[in-house]
């Protein structure tokens, strides 16, 4: 089978041996679980419940004031009292309303009933991935209804399911193709008769070849209208992102400022496709995550499944045993993309695809230097931007001229933090700036949202 790639990037130690082919074990039900009640990028929830509450796993918690295609509701991962409704951290470091749901009583769950996702309109099959809470497992946290219903106008020919996993450490998407890749297949094969679209590729770093067979196996079984490929990809940094993904195995180009569907493409993360696929053959809900609990802090690396809002405190010792005399950092998410949190005391969501415990030798804590120019930034910018350039424009507080540099088109992935000679942590730099110019667009339209009523007057 040949091997594909896209230019630029990084080869990088994959650190994935700790973990790699092991199975994904299940956590005993944590005594408490903080379930933030929005999780998803769209608009904000309103929650359900309220203290004293009894809930069933599974009922649904929390949702929008006025449902729409940007919302995504949250449910009870354990069965239980509603102890407290308060704000807490969470894994992006930012303070949210949270659930907390101390366990007891009954321990039945509340499922949606199964749904035949082949015989119901494609309107009821949208609606069944919204009410399961379903988003992008991959780490953005998009609503996965919303990504399978593209505007008119746009041309889908080709789903993606992303199976790269190219972050270091994590192996929880290897290990869910390994043990559900017949319910990958069916998730597949959802999305393409709820989108229309006959072809899709299921998209893999060439170090996990021998899922080859496995999946060859049960597209077989599946009896699975349309085309549906597998496609290898050098294992390169950042191969997983949709971009490097689309080029690689299609050859198109996501433009500038655009989306996958801009090149046609649809890309949906595989453990995304599972949950898909469990939430019409079994009617769950989004209330269960697979992670991988890794670093050289950890005394017990593996893959685990717990409930969403369980603590990293709260997790037993057998399941994430620390050595904390090394540990020197905390990350959800892998090490060139994840976030730093301050704490144990954050709750696992539904974007959480790992926790790395990092020792000393594993961080870079180096102070920045001095730009060099060397260009290293540039030539391993895998969306071939300027990096040097929007960093200078930033600091020169020019927000206009870092966009025109491709600001918004940066995707990252910390490949130029990662090389850079001087340490200068330019992804940092970037997301701030980010933030910077969505403050000042909220501004610009609150400003215009003042002056039109006197303009009126």
């Amino acid at each position: 089978m040949a091997v594909s790639t896209f230019k630029r990037g990084l080869r990088l130690p994959t650190r994935k041996h700790a973990t790699e082919g092991m199975p994904v074990e299940l956590i005993p039900p944590p005594a408490q679980v903080a379930i933030p009640i929005n999780q998803h990028f769209g608009a904000p929830n309103k929650c359900l419940v309220s203290v004293g509450d009894h809930v069933t796993r599974g009922r649904k918690i929390a949702d929008a004031a006025a449902p729409g295609p940007m919302t995504v509701p949250v449910h009870a991962s354990i069965s239980g009292v509603v102890q407290k409704i308060e704000m807490r951290t969470q894994s992006n470091n930012t303070e949210g309303l949270c659930v907390i749901i101390e366990a007891g009583g009954e321990t039945d769950e509340e499922l949606l009933p199964p749904l035949d996702p082949f015989s119901c309109t494609r309107e009821e099959a949208l609606f069944r991935i919204r009410e399961a809470g379903i988003l992008g497992m991959g780490g953005a946290g998009f609503p996965s209804a919303v990504k399978l219903s593209p505007p008119p106008g746009k041309c889908i020919d080709i789903i993606i399911a992303d199976g790269a996993e190219c972050e270091p450490y994590l192996t929880t998407d290897e290990a869910a193709m390994t043990e559900k890749p017949h319910l990958l297949v069916k998730g597949l094969a959802i999305v393409m008769r709820i989108t229309g679209v006959g072809r899709a590729i299921i998209g893999m770093e060439d170090n996990k070849r021998n899922l080859i067979p496995m999946i060859e196996r049960e597209l077989r079984a599946g009896n699975v209208p349309g085309d549906i490929s597998i496609g290898l990809c050098r294992t390169l940094y950042p191969q997983g992102g949709e971009k490097m993904l689309i080029t690689a195995l299609t050859g198109r180009e996501v433009p500038s400022g655009g989306l996958p569907m801009d090149a046609g493409c649809i890309v949906q993360n595989v453990g995304t496709l599972i949950a898909i696929a469990e939430a019409f053959t079994l009617g769950k809900p989004l209330i269960d995550r697979d992670l991988t609990v890794s670093g050289g802090a950890c005394k017990t690396p593996k893959n685990i499944r717990a409930p969403i809002g369980a603590l990293l405190k709260g997790l037993p010792g057998e399941f994430m045993e620390i050595d904390y005399d090394k540990l020197a950092k905390i990350l959800f998410g892998g090490p060139m993309m994840g976030t730093a949190v301050p704490s144990l005391d954050i709750p696992i969501q539904k974007n959480t695809s790992g926790i790395i415990l990092m020792t000393r030798d594993e961080t870079i804590a180096e102070a920045e230097g001095p730009c060099i120019r060397c260009g290293r930034c540039i030539r391993n910018c895998p969306c071939r931007l300027s990096p040097v350039i929007m960093n200078n424009s930033l600091e020169a507080e020019d927000l206009d001229y870092a966009v025109k540099a491709g600001l918004l088109d940066c995707i990252e992935c910390g490949s130029c933090t990662y090389i850079c000679p001087a340490r200068i942590k330019l992804v940092q730099r970037f997301r701030v700036g980010k933030q910077r110019l969505r403050l000042r667009q909220q501004a610009a339209k609150a400003a215009e949202a003042v002056a039109r009523p006197a303009s009126a007057k």
